[in-house]
């Protein structure tokens, strides 16, 4: 049995692949890696969204890895994350964060937001060739979660580029050295905040562990570490996405370009069209689970896909068409369930704010290569391109 989602032409179009499985069965059983490991994986909308929200499915890692042999040497703080919890422990740190990104705190910072869109903007030139993901979509998501955690100006480059490569599929050993990058950073920056205290929402969280007694010490890295990585990437992969997505439909383009109030709901089946989360993170069965007339049997890795997800024709009709009439609410590219993400209102503010002027300030931007010679994210987890060269 062969891995169907290290195919290099996975990365560059999954959804063949996708409908090809979900065709088979919703939910079926893959080969994952080369040493006879297999898991369980969720095609299908329905068995998606059910699977999203089962408490027979666990998120907790260390319990899945105990007494296991591993060859792996992540970071502490980046393998035992809120991600990587279950109730009660989830709710409880989840608890301690959530103020910061609703959509009360988001809608306050979306001044800050556009006046960053106008200035990275800015600094394209009026004639030429310009790279939409590393002039918009990586700096307009990272500055913003960078300035609510405090990292200084001159070490975001650094953790971007940890970031990425947190994501090097195939790659464990970029990954490990990556992972203990970011732990490291943020147990320093940590360190040097409680010497010199200020506003940011870091400070906050240093103050629940120290004040209040609310976190332990590796609980407040990891909340750090996992705020900080999982603050732009996805945004950075929806931004180029749906970039790229409308550039391809000049229909849509044009009709956004005219009617620019539409954007807040087109996001929605621009996240569905081509979602930032491939698969979602590690969940594993604490019990047999029937799912889509598939048992699953107990203690295997289930692997959700969001992406494939919102491909279901069962739930999407004509699921390939980006259709912005359509009512794409209910799609799964943030999740559902307990373990939703967090920083969606967030992430779909920093969208609608850098598609909006890209539409505006630039409307006859267009693609400066071909399509088919965009190079994509060589990961699973996250669905988003390398670079995206626009003639503007």
């Amino acid at each position: 049995m062969t891995d169907p989602l290290r195919d290099p032409r996975f990365f560059a179009d999954p959804y063949p692949t996708y409908a090809a499985l979900r065709d088979s069965s919703p939910v079926r059983r893959v080969a994952t890696g080369s040493s006879g490991q297999y898991s369980y994986l969720v095609t299908g909308y329905a068995e998606a969204r059910q699977a999203f929200a089962d408490p027979r499915l666990s998120k907790d890692t260390a319990r899945f890895f105990a007494g296991r042999p591993s060859r792996r040497d992540l970071h502490p703080a980046v393998a035992r994350n809120m991600l990587a919890t279950d109730p009660p422990q989830h709710g409880r740190l989840r608890s301690l964060v959530t103020k910061a990104f609703t959509t009360g705190a988001v809608a306050r910072l979306r001044p800050y937001i556009a006046a960053l869109v106008d200035e990275l903007l800015d600094a394209w030139p009026e004639h030429g060739t310009v790279d939409l993901v590393k002039s918009l979509a990586v700096p307009l998501p990272v500055t913003v979660i960078c300035e609510m955690l405090g990292v200084p100006e001159a070490d975001r480059a650094r953790v971007r580029t940890w970031s990425g490569e947190l994501f090097a599929a195939g790659e464990p050993e970029r990954i490990d050295a990556a992972s203990h990058a970011i732990g490291g950073y943020m147990t320093e920056l940590v360190a040097a905040k409680r010497e010199s205290p200020g506003e940011s929402l870091l400070d906050d969280l240093i103050a629940v562990r120290d004040d209040q007694d609310r976190l332990t010490e590796h609980e407040l890295v990891s909340i750090a570490a996992l705020l900080l990585v999982a603050g732009h990437e996805t945004t950075t992969n929806f931004i180029g996405n749906a970039a790229l997505a409308l550039l391809q439909h000049p229909d849509s383009w044009a009709r956004l370009r005219k009617e620019p109030e539409l954007l807040p709901t087109a996001l929605d089946e621009l996240l569905r069209f081509d979602s930032p989360v491939g698969i979602a993170t590690f969940r594993y069965s604490t019990e047999e689970l029937p799912l889509g007339g598939t048992v699953i049997p107990a203690g295997v890795p289930v692997l959700i896909a969001p992406g494939a997800a919102n491909r279901d024709p069962a739930r999407f009709p004509a699921p390939n068409r980006l259709d912005l009439d359509r009512t794409a609410t209910g799609h799964l590219a943030f999740g559902h369930g307990i373990h939703r993400c967090l920083g969606a209102p967030l992430a779909r503010a920093e969208a609608e704010l850098a598609l909006g002027a890209l539409l505006s300030r630039h409307p006859d931007a267009r693609l400066a290569v071909p399509a088919e010679s965009l190079t994509w994210r060589h990961t699973r987890l996250m669905r988003g391109l390398v670079s995206l060269p626009l003639r503007v």
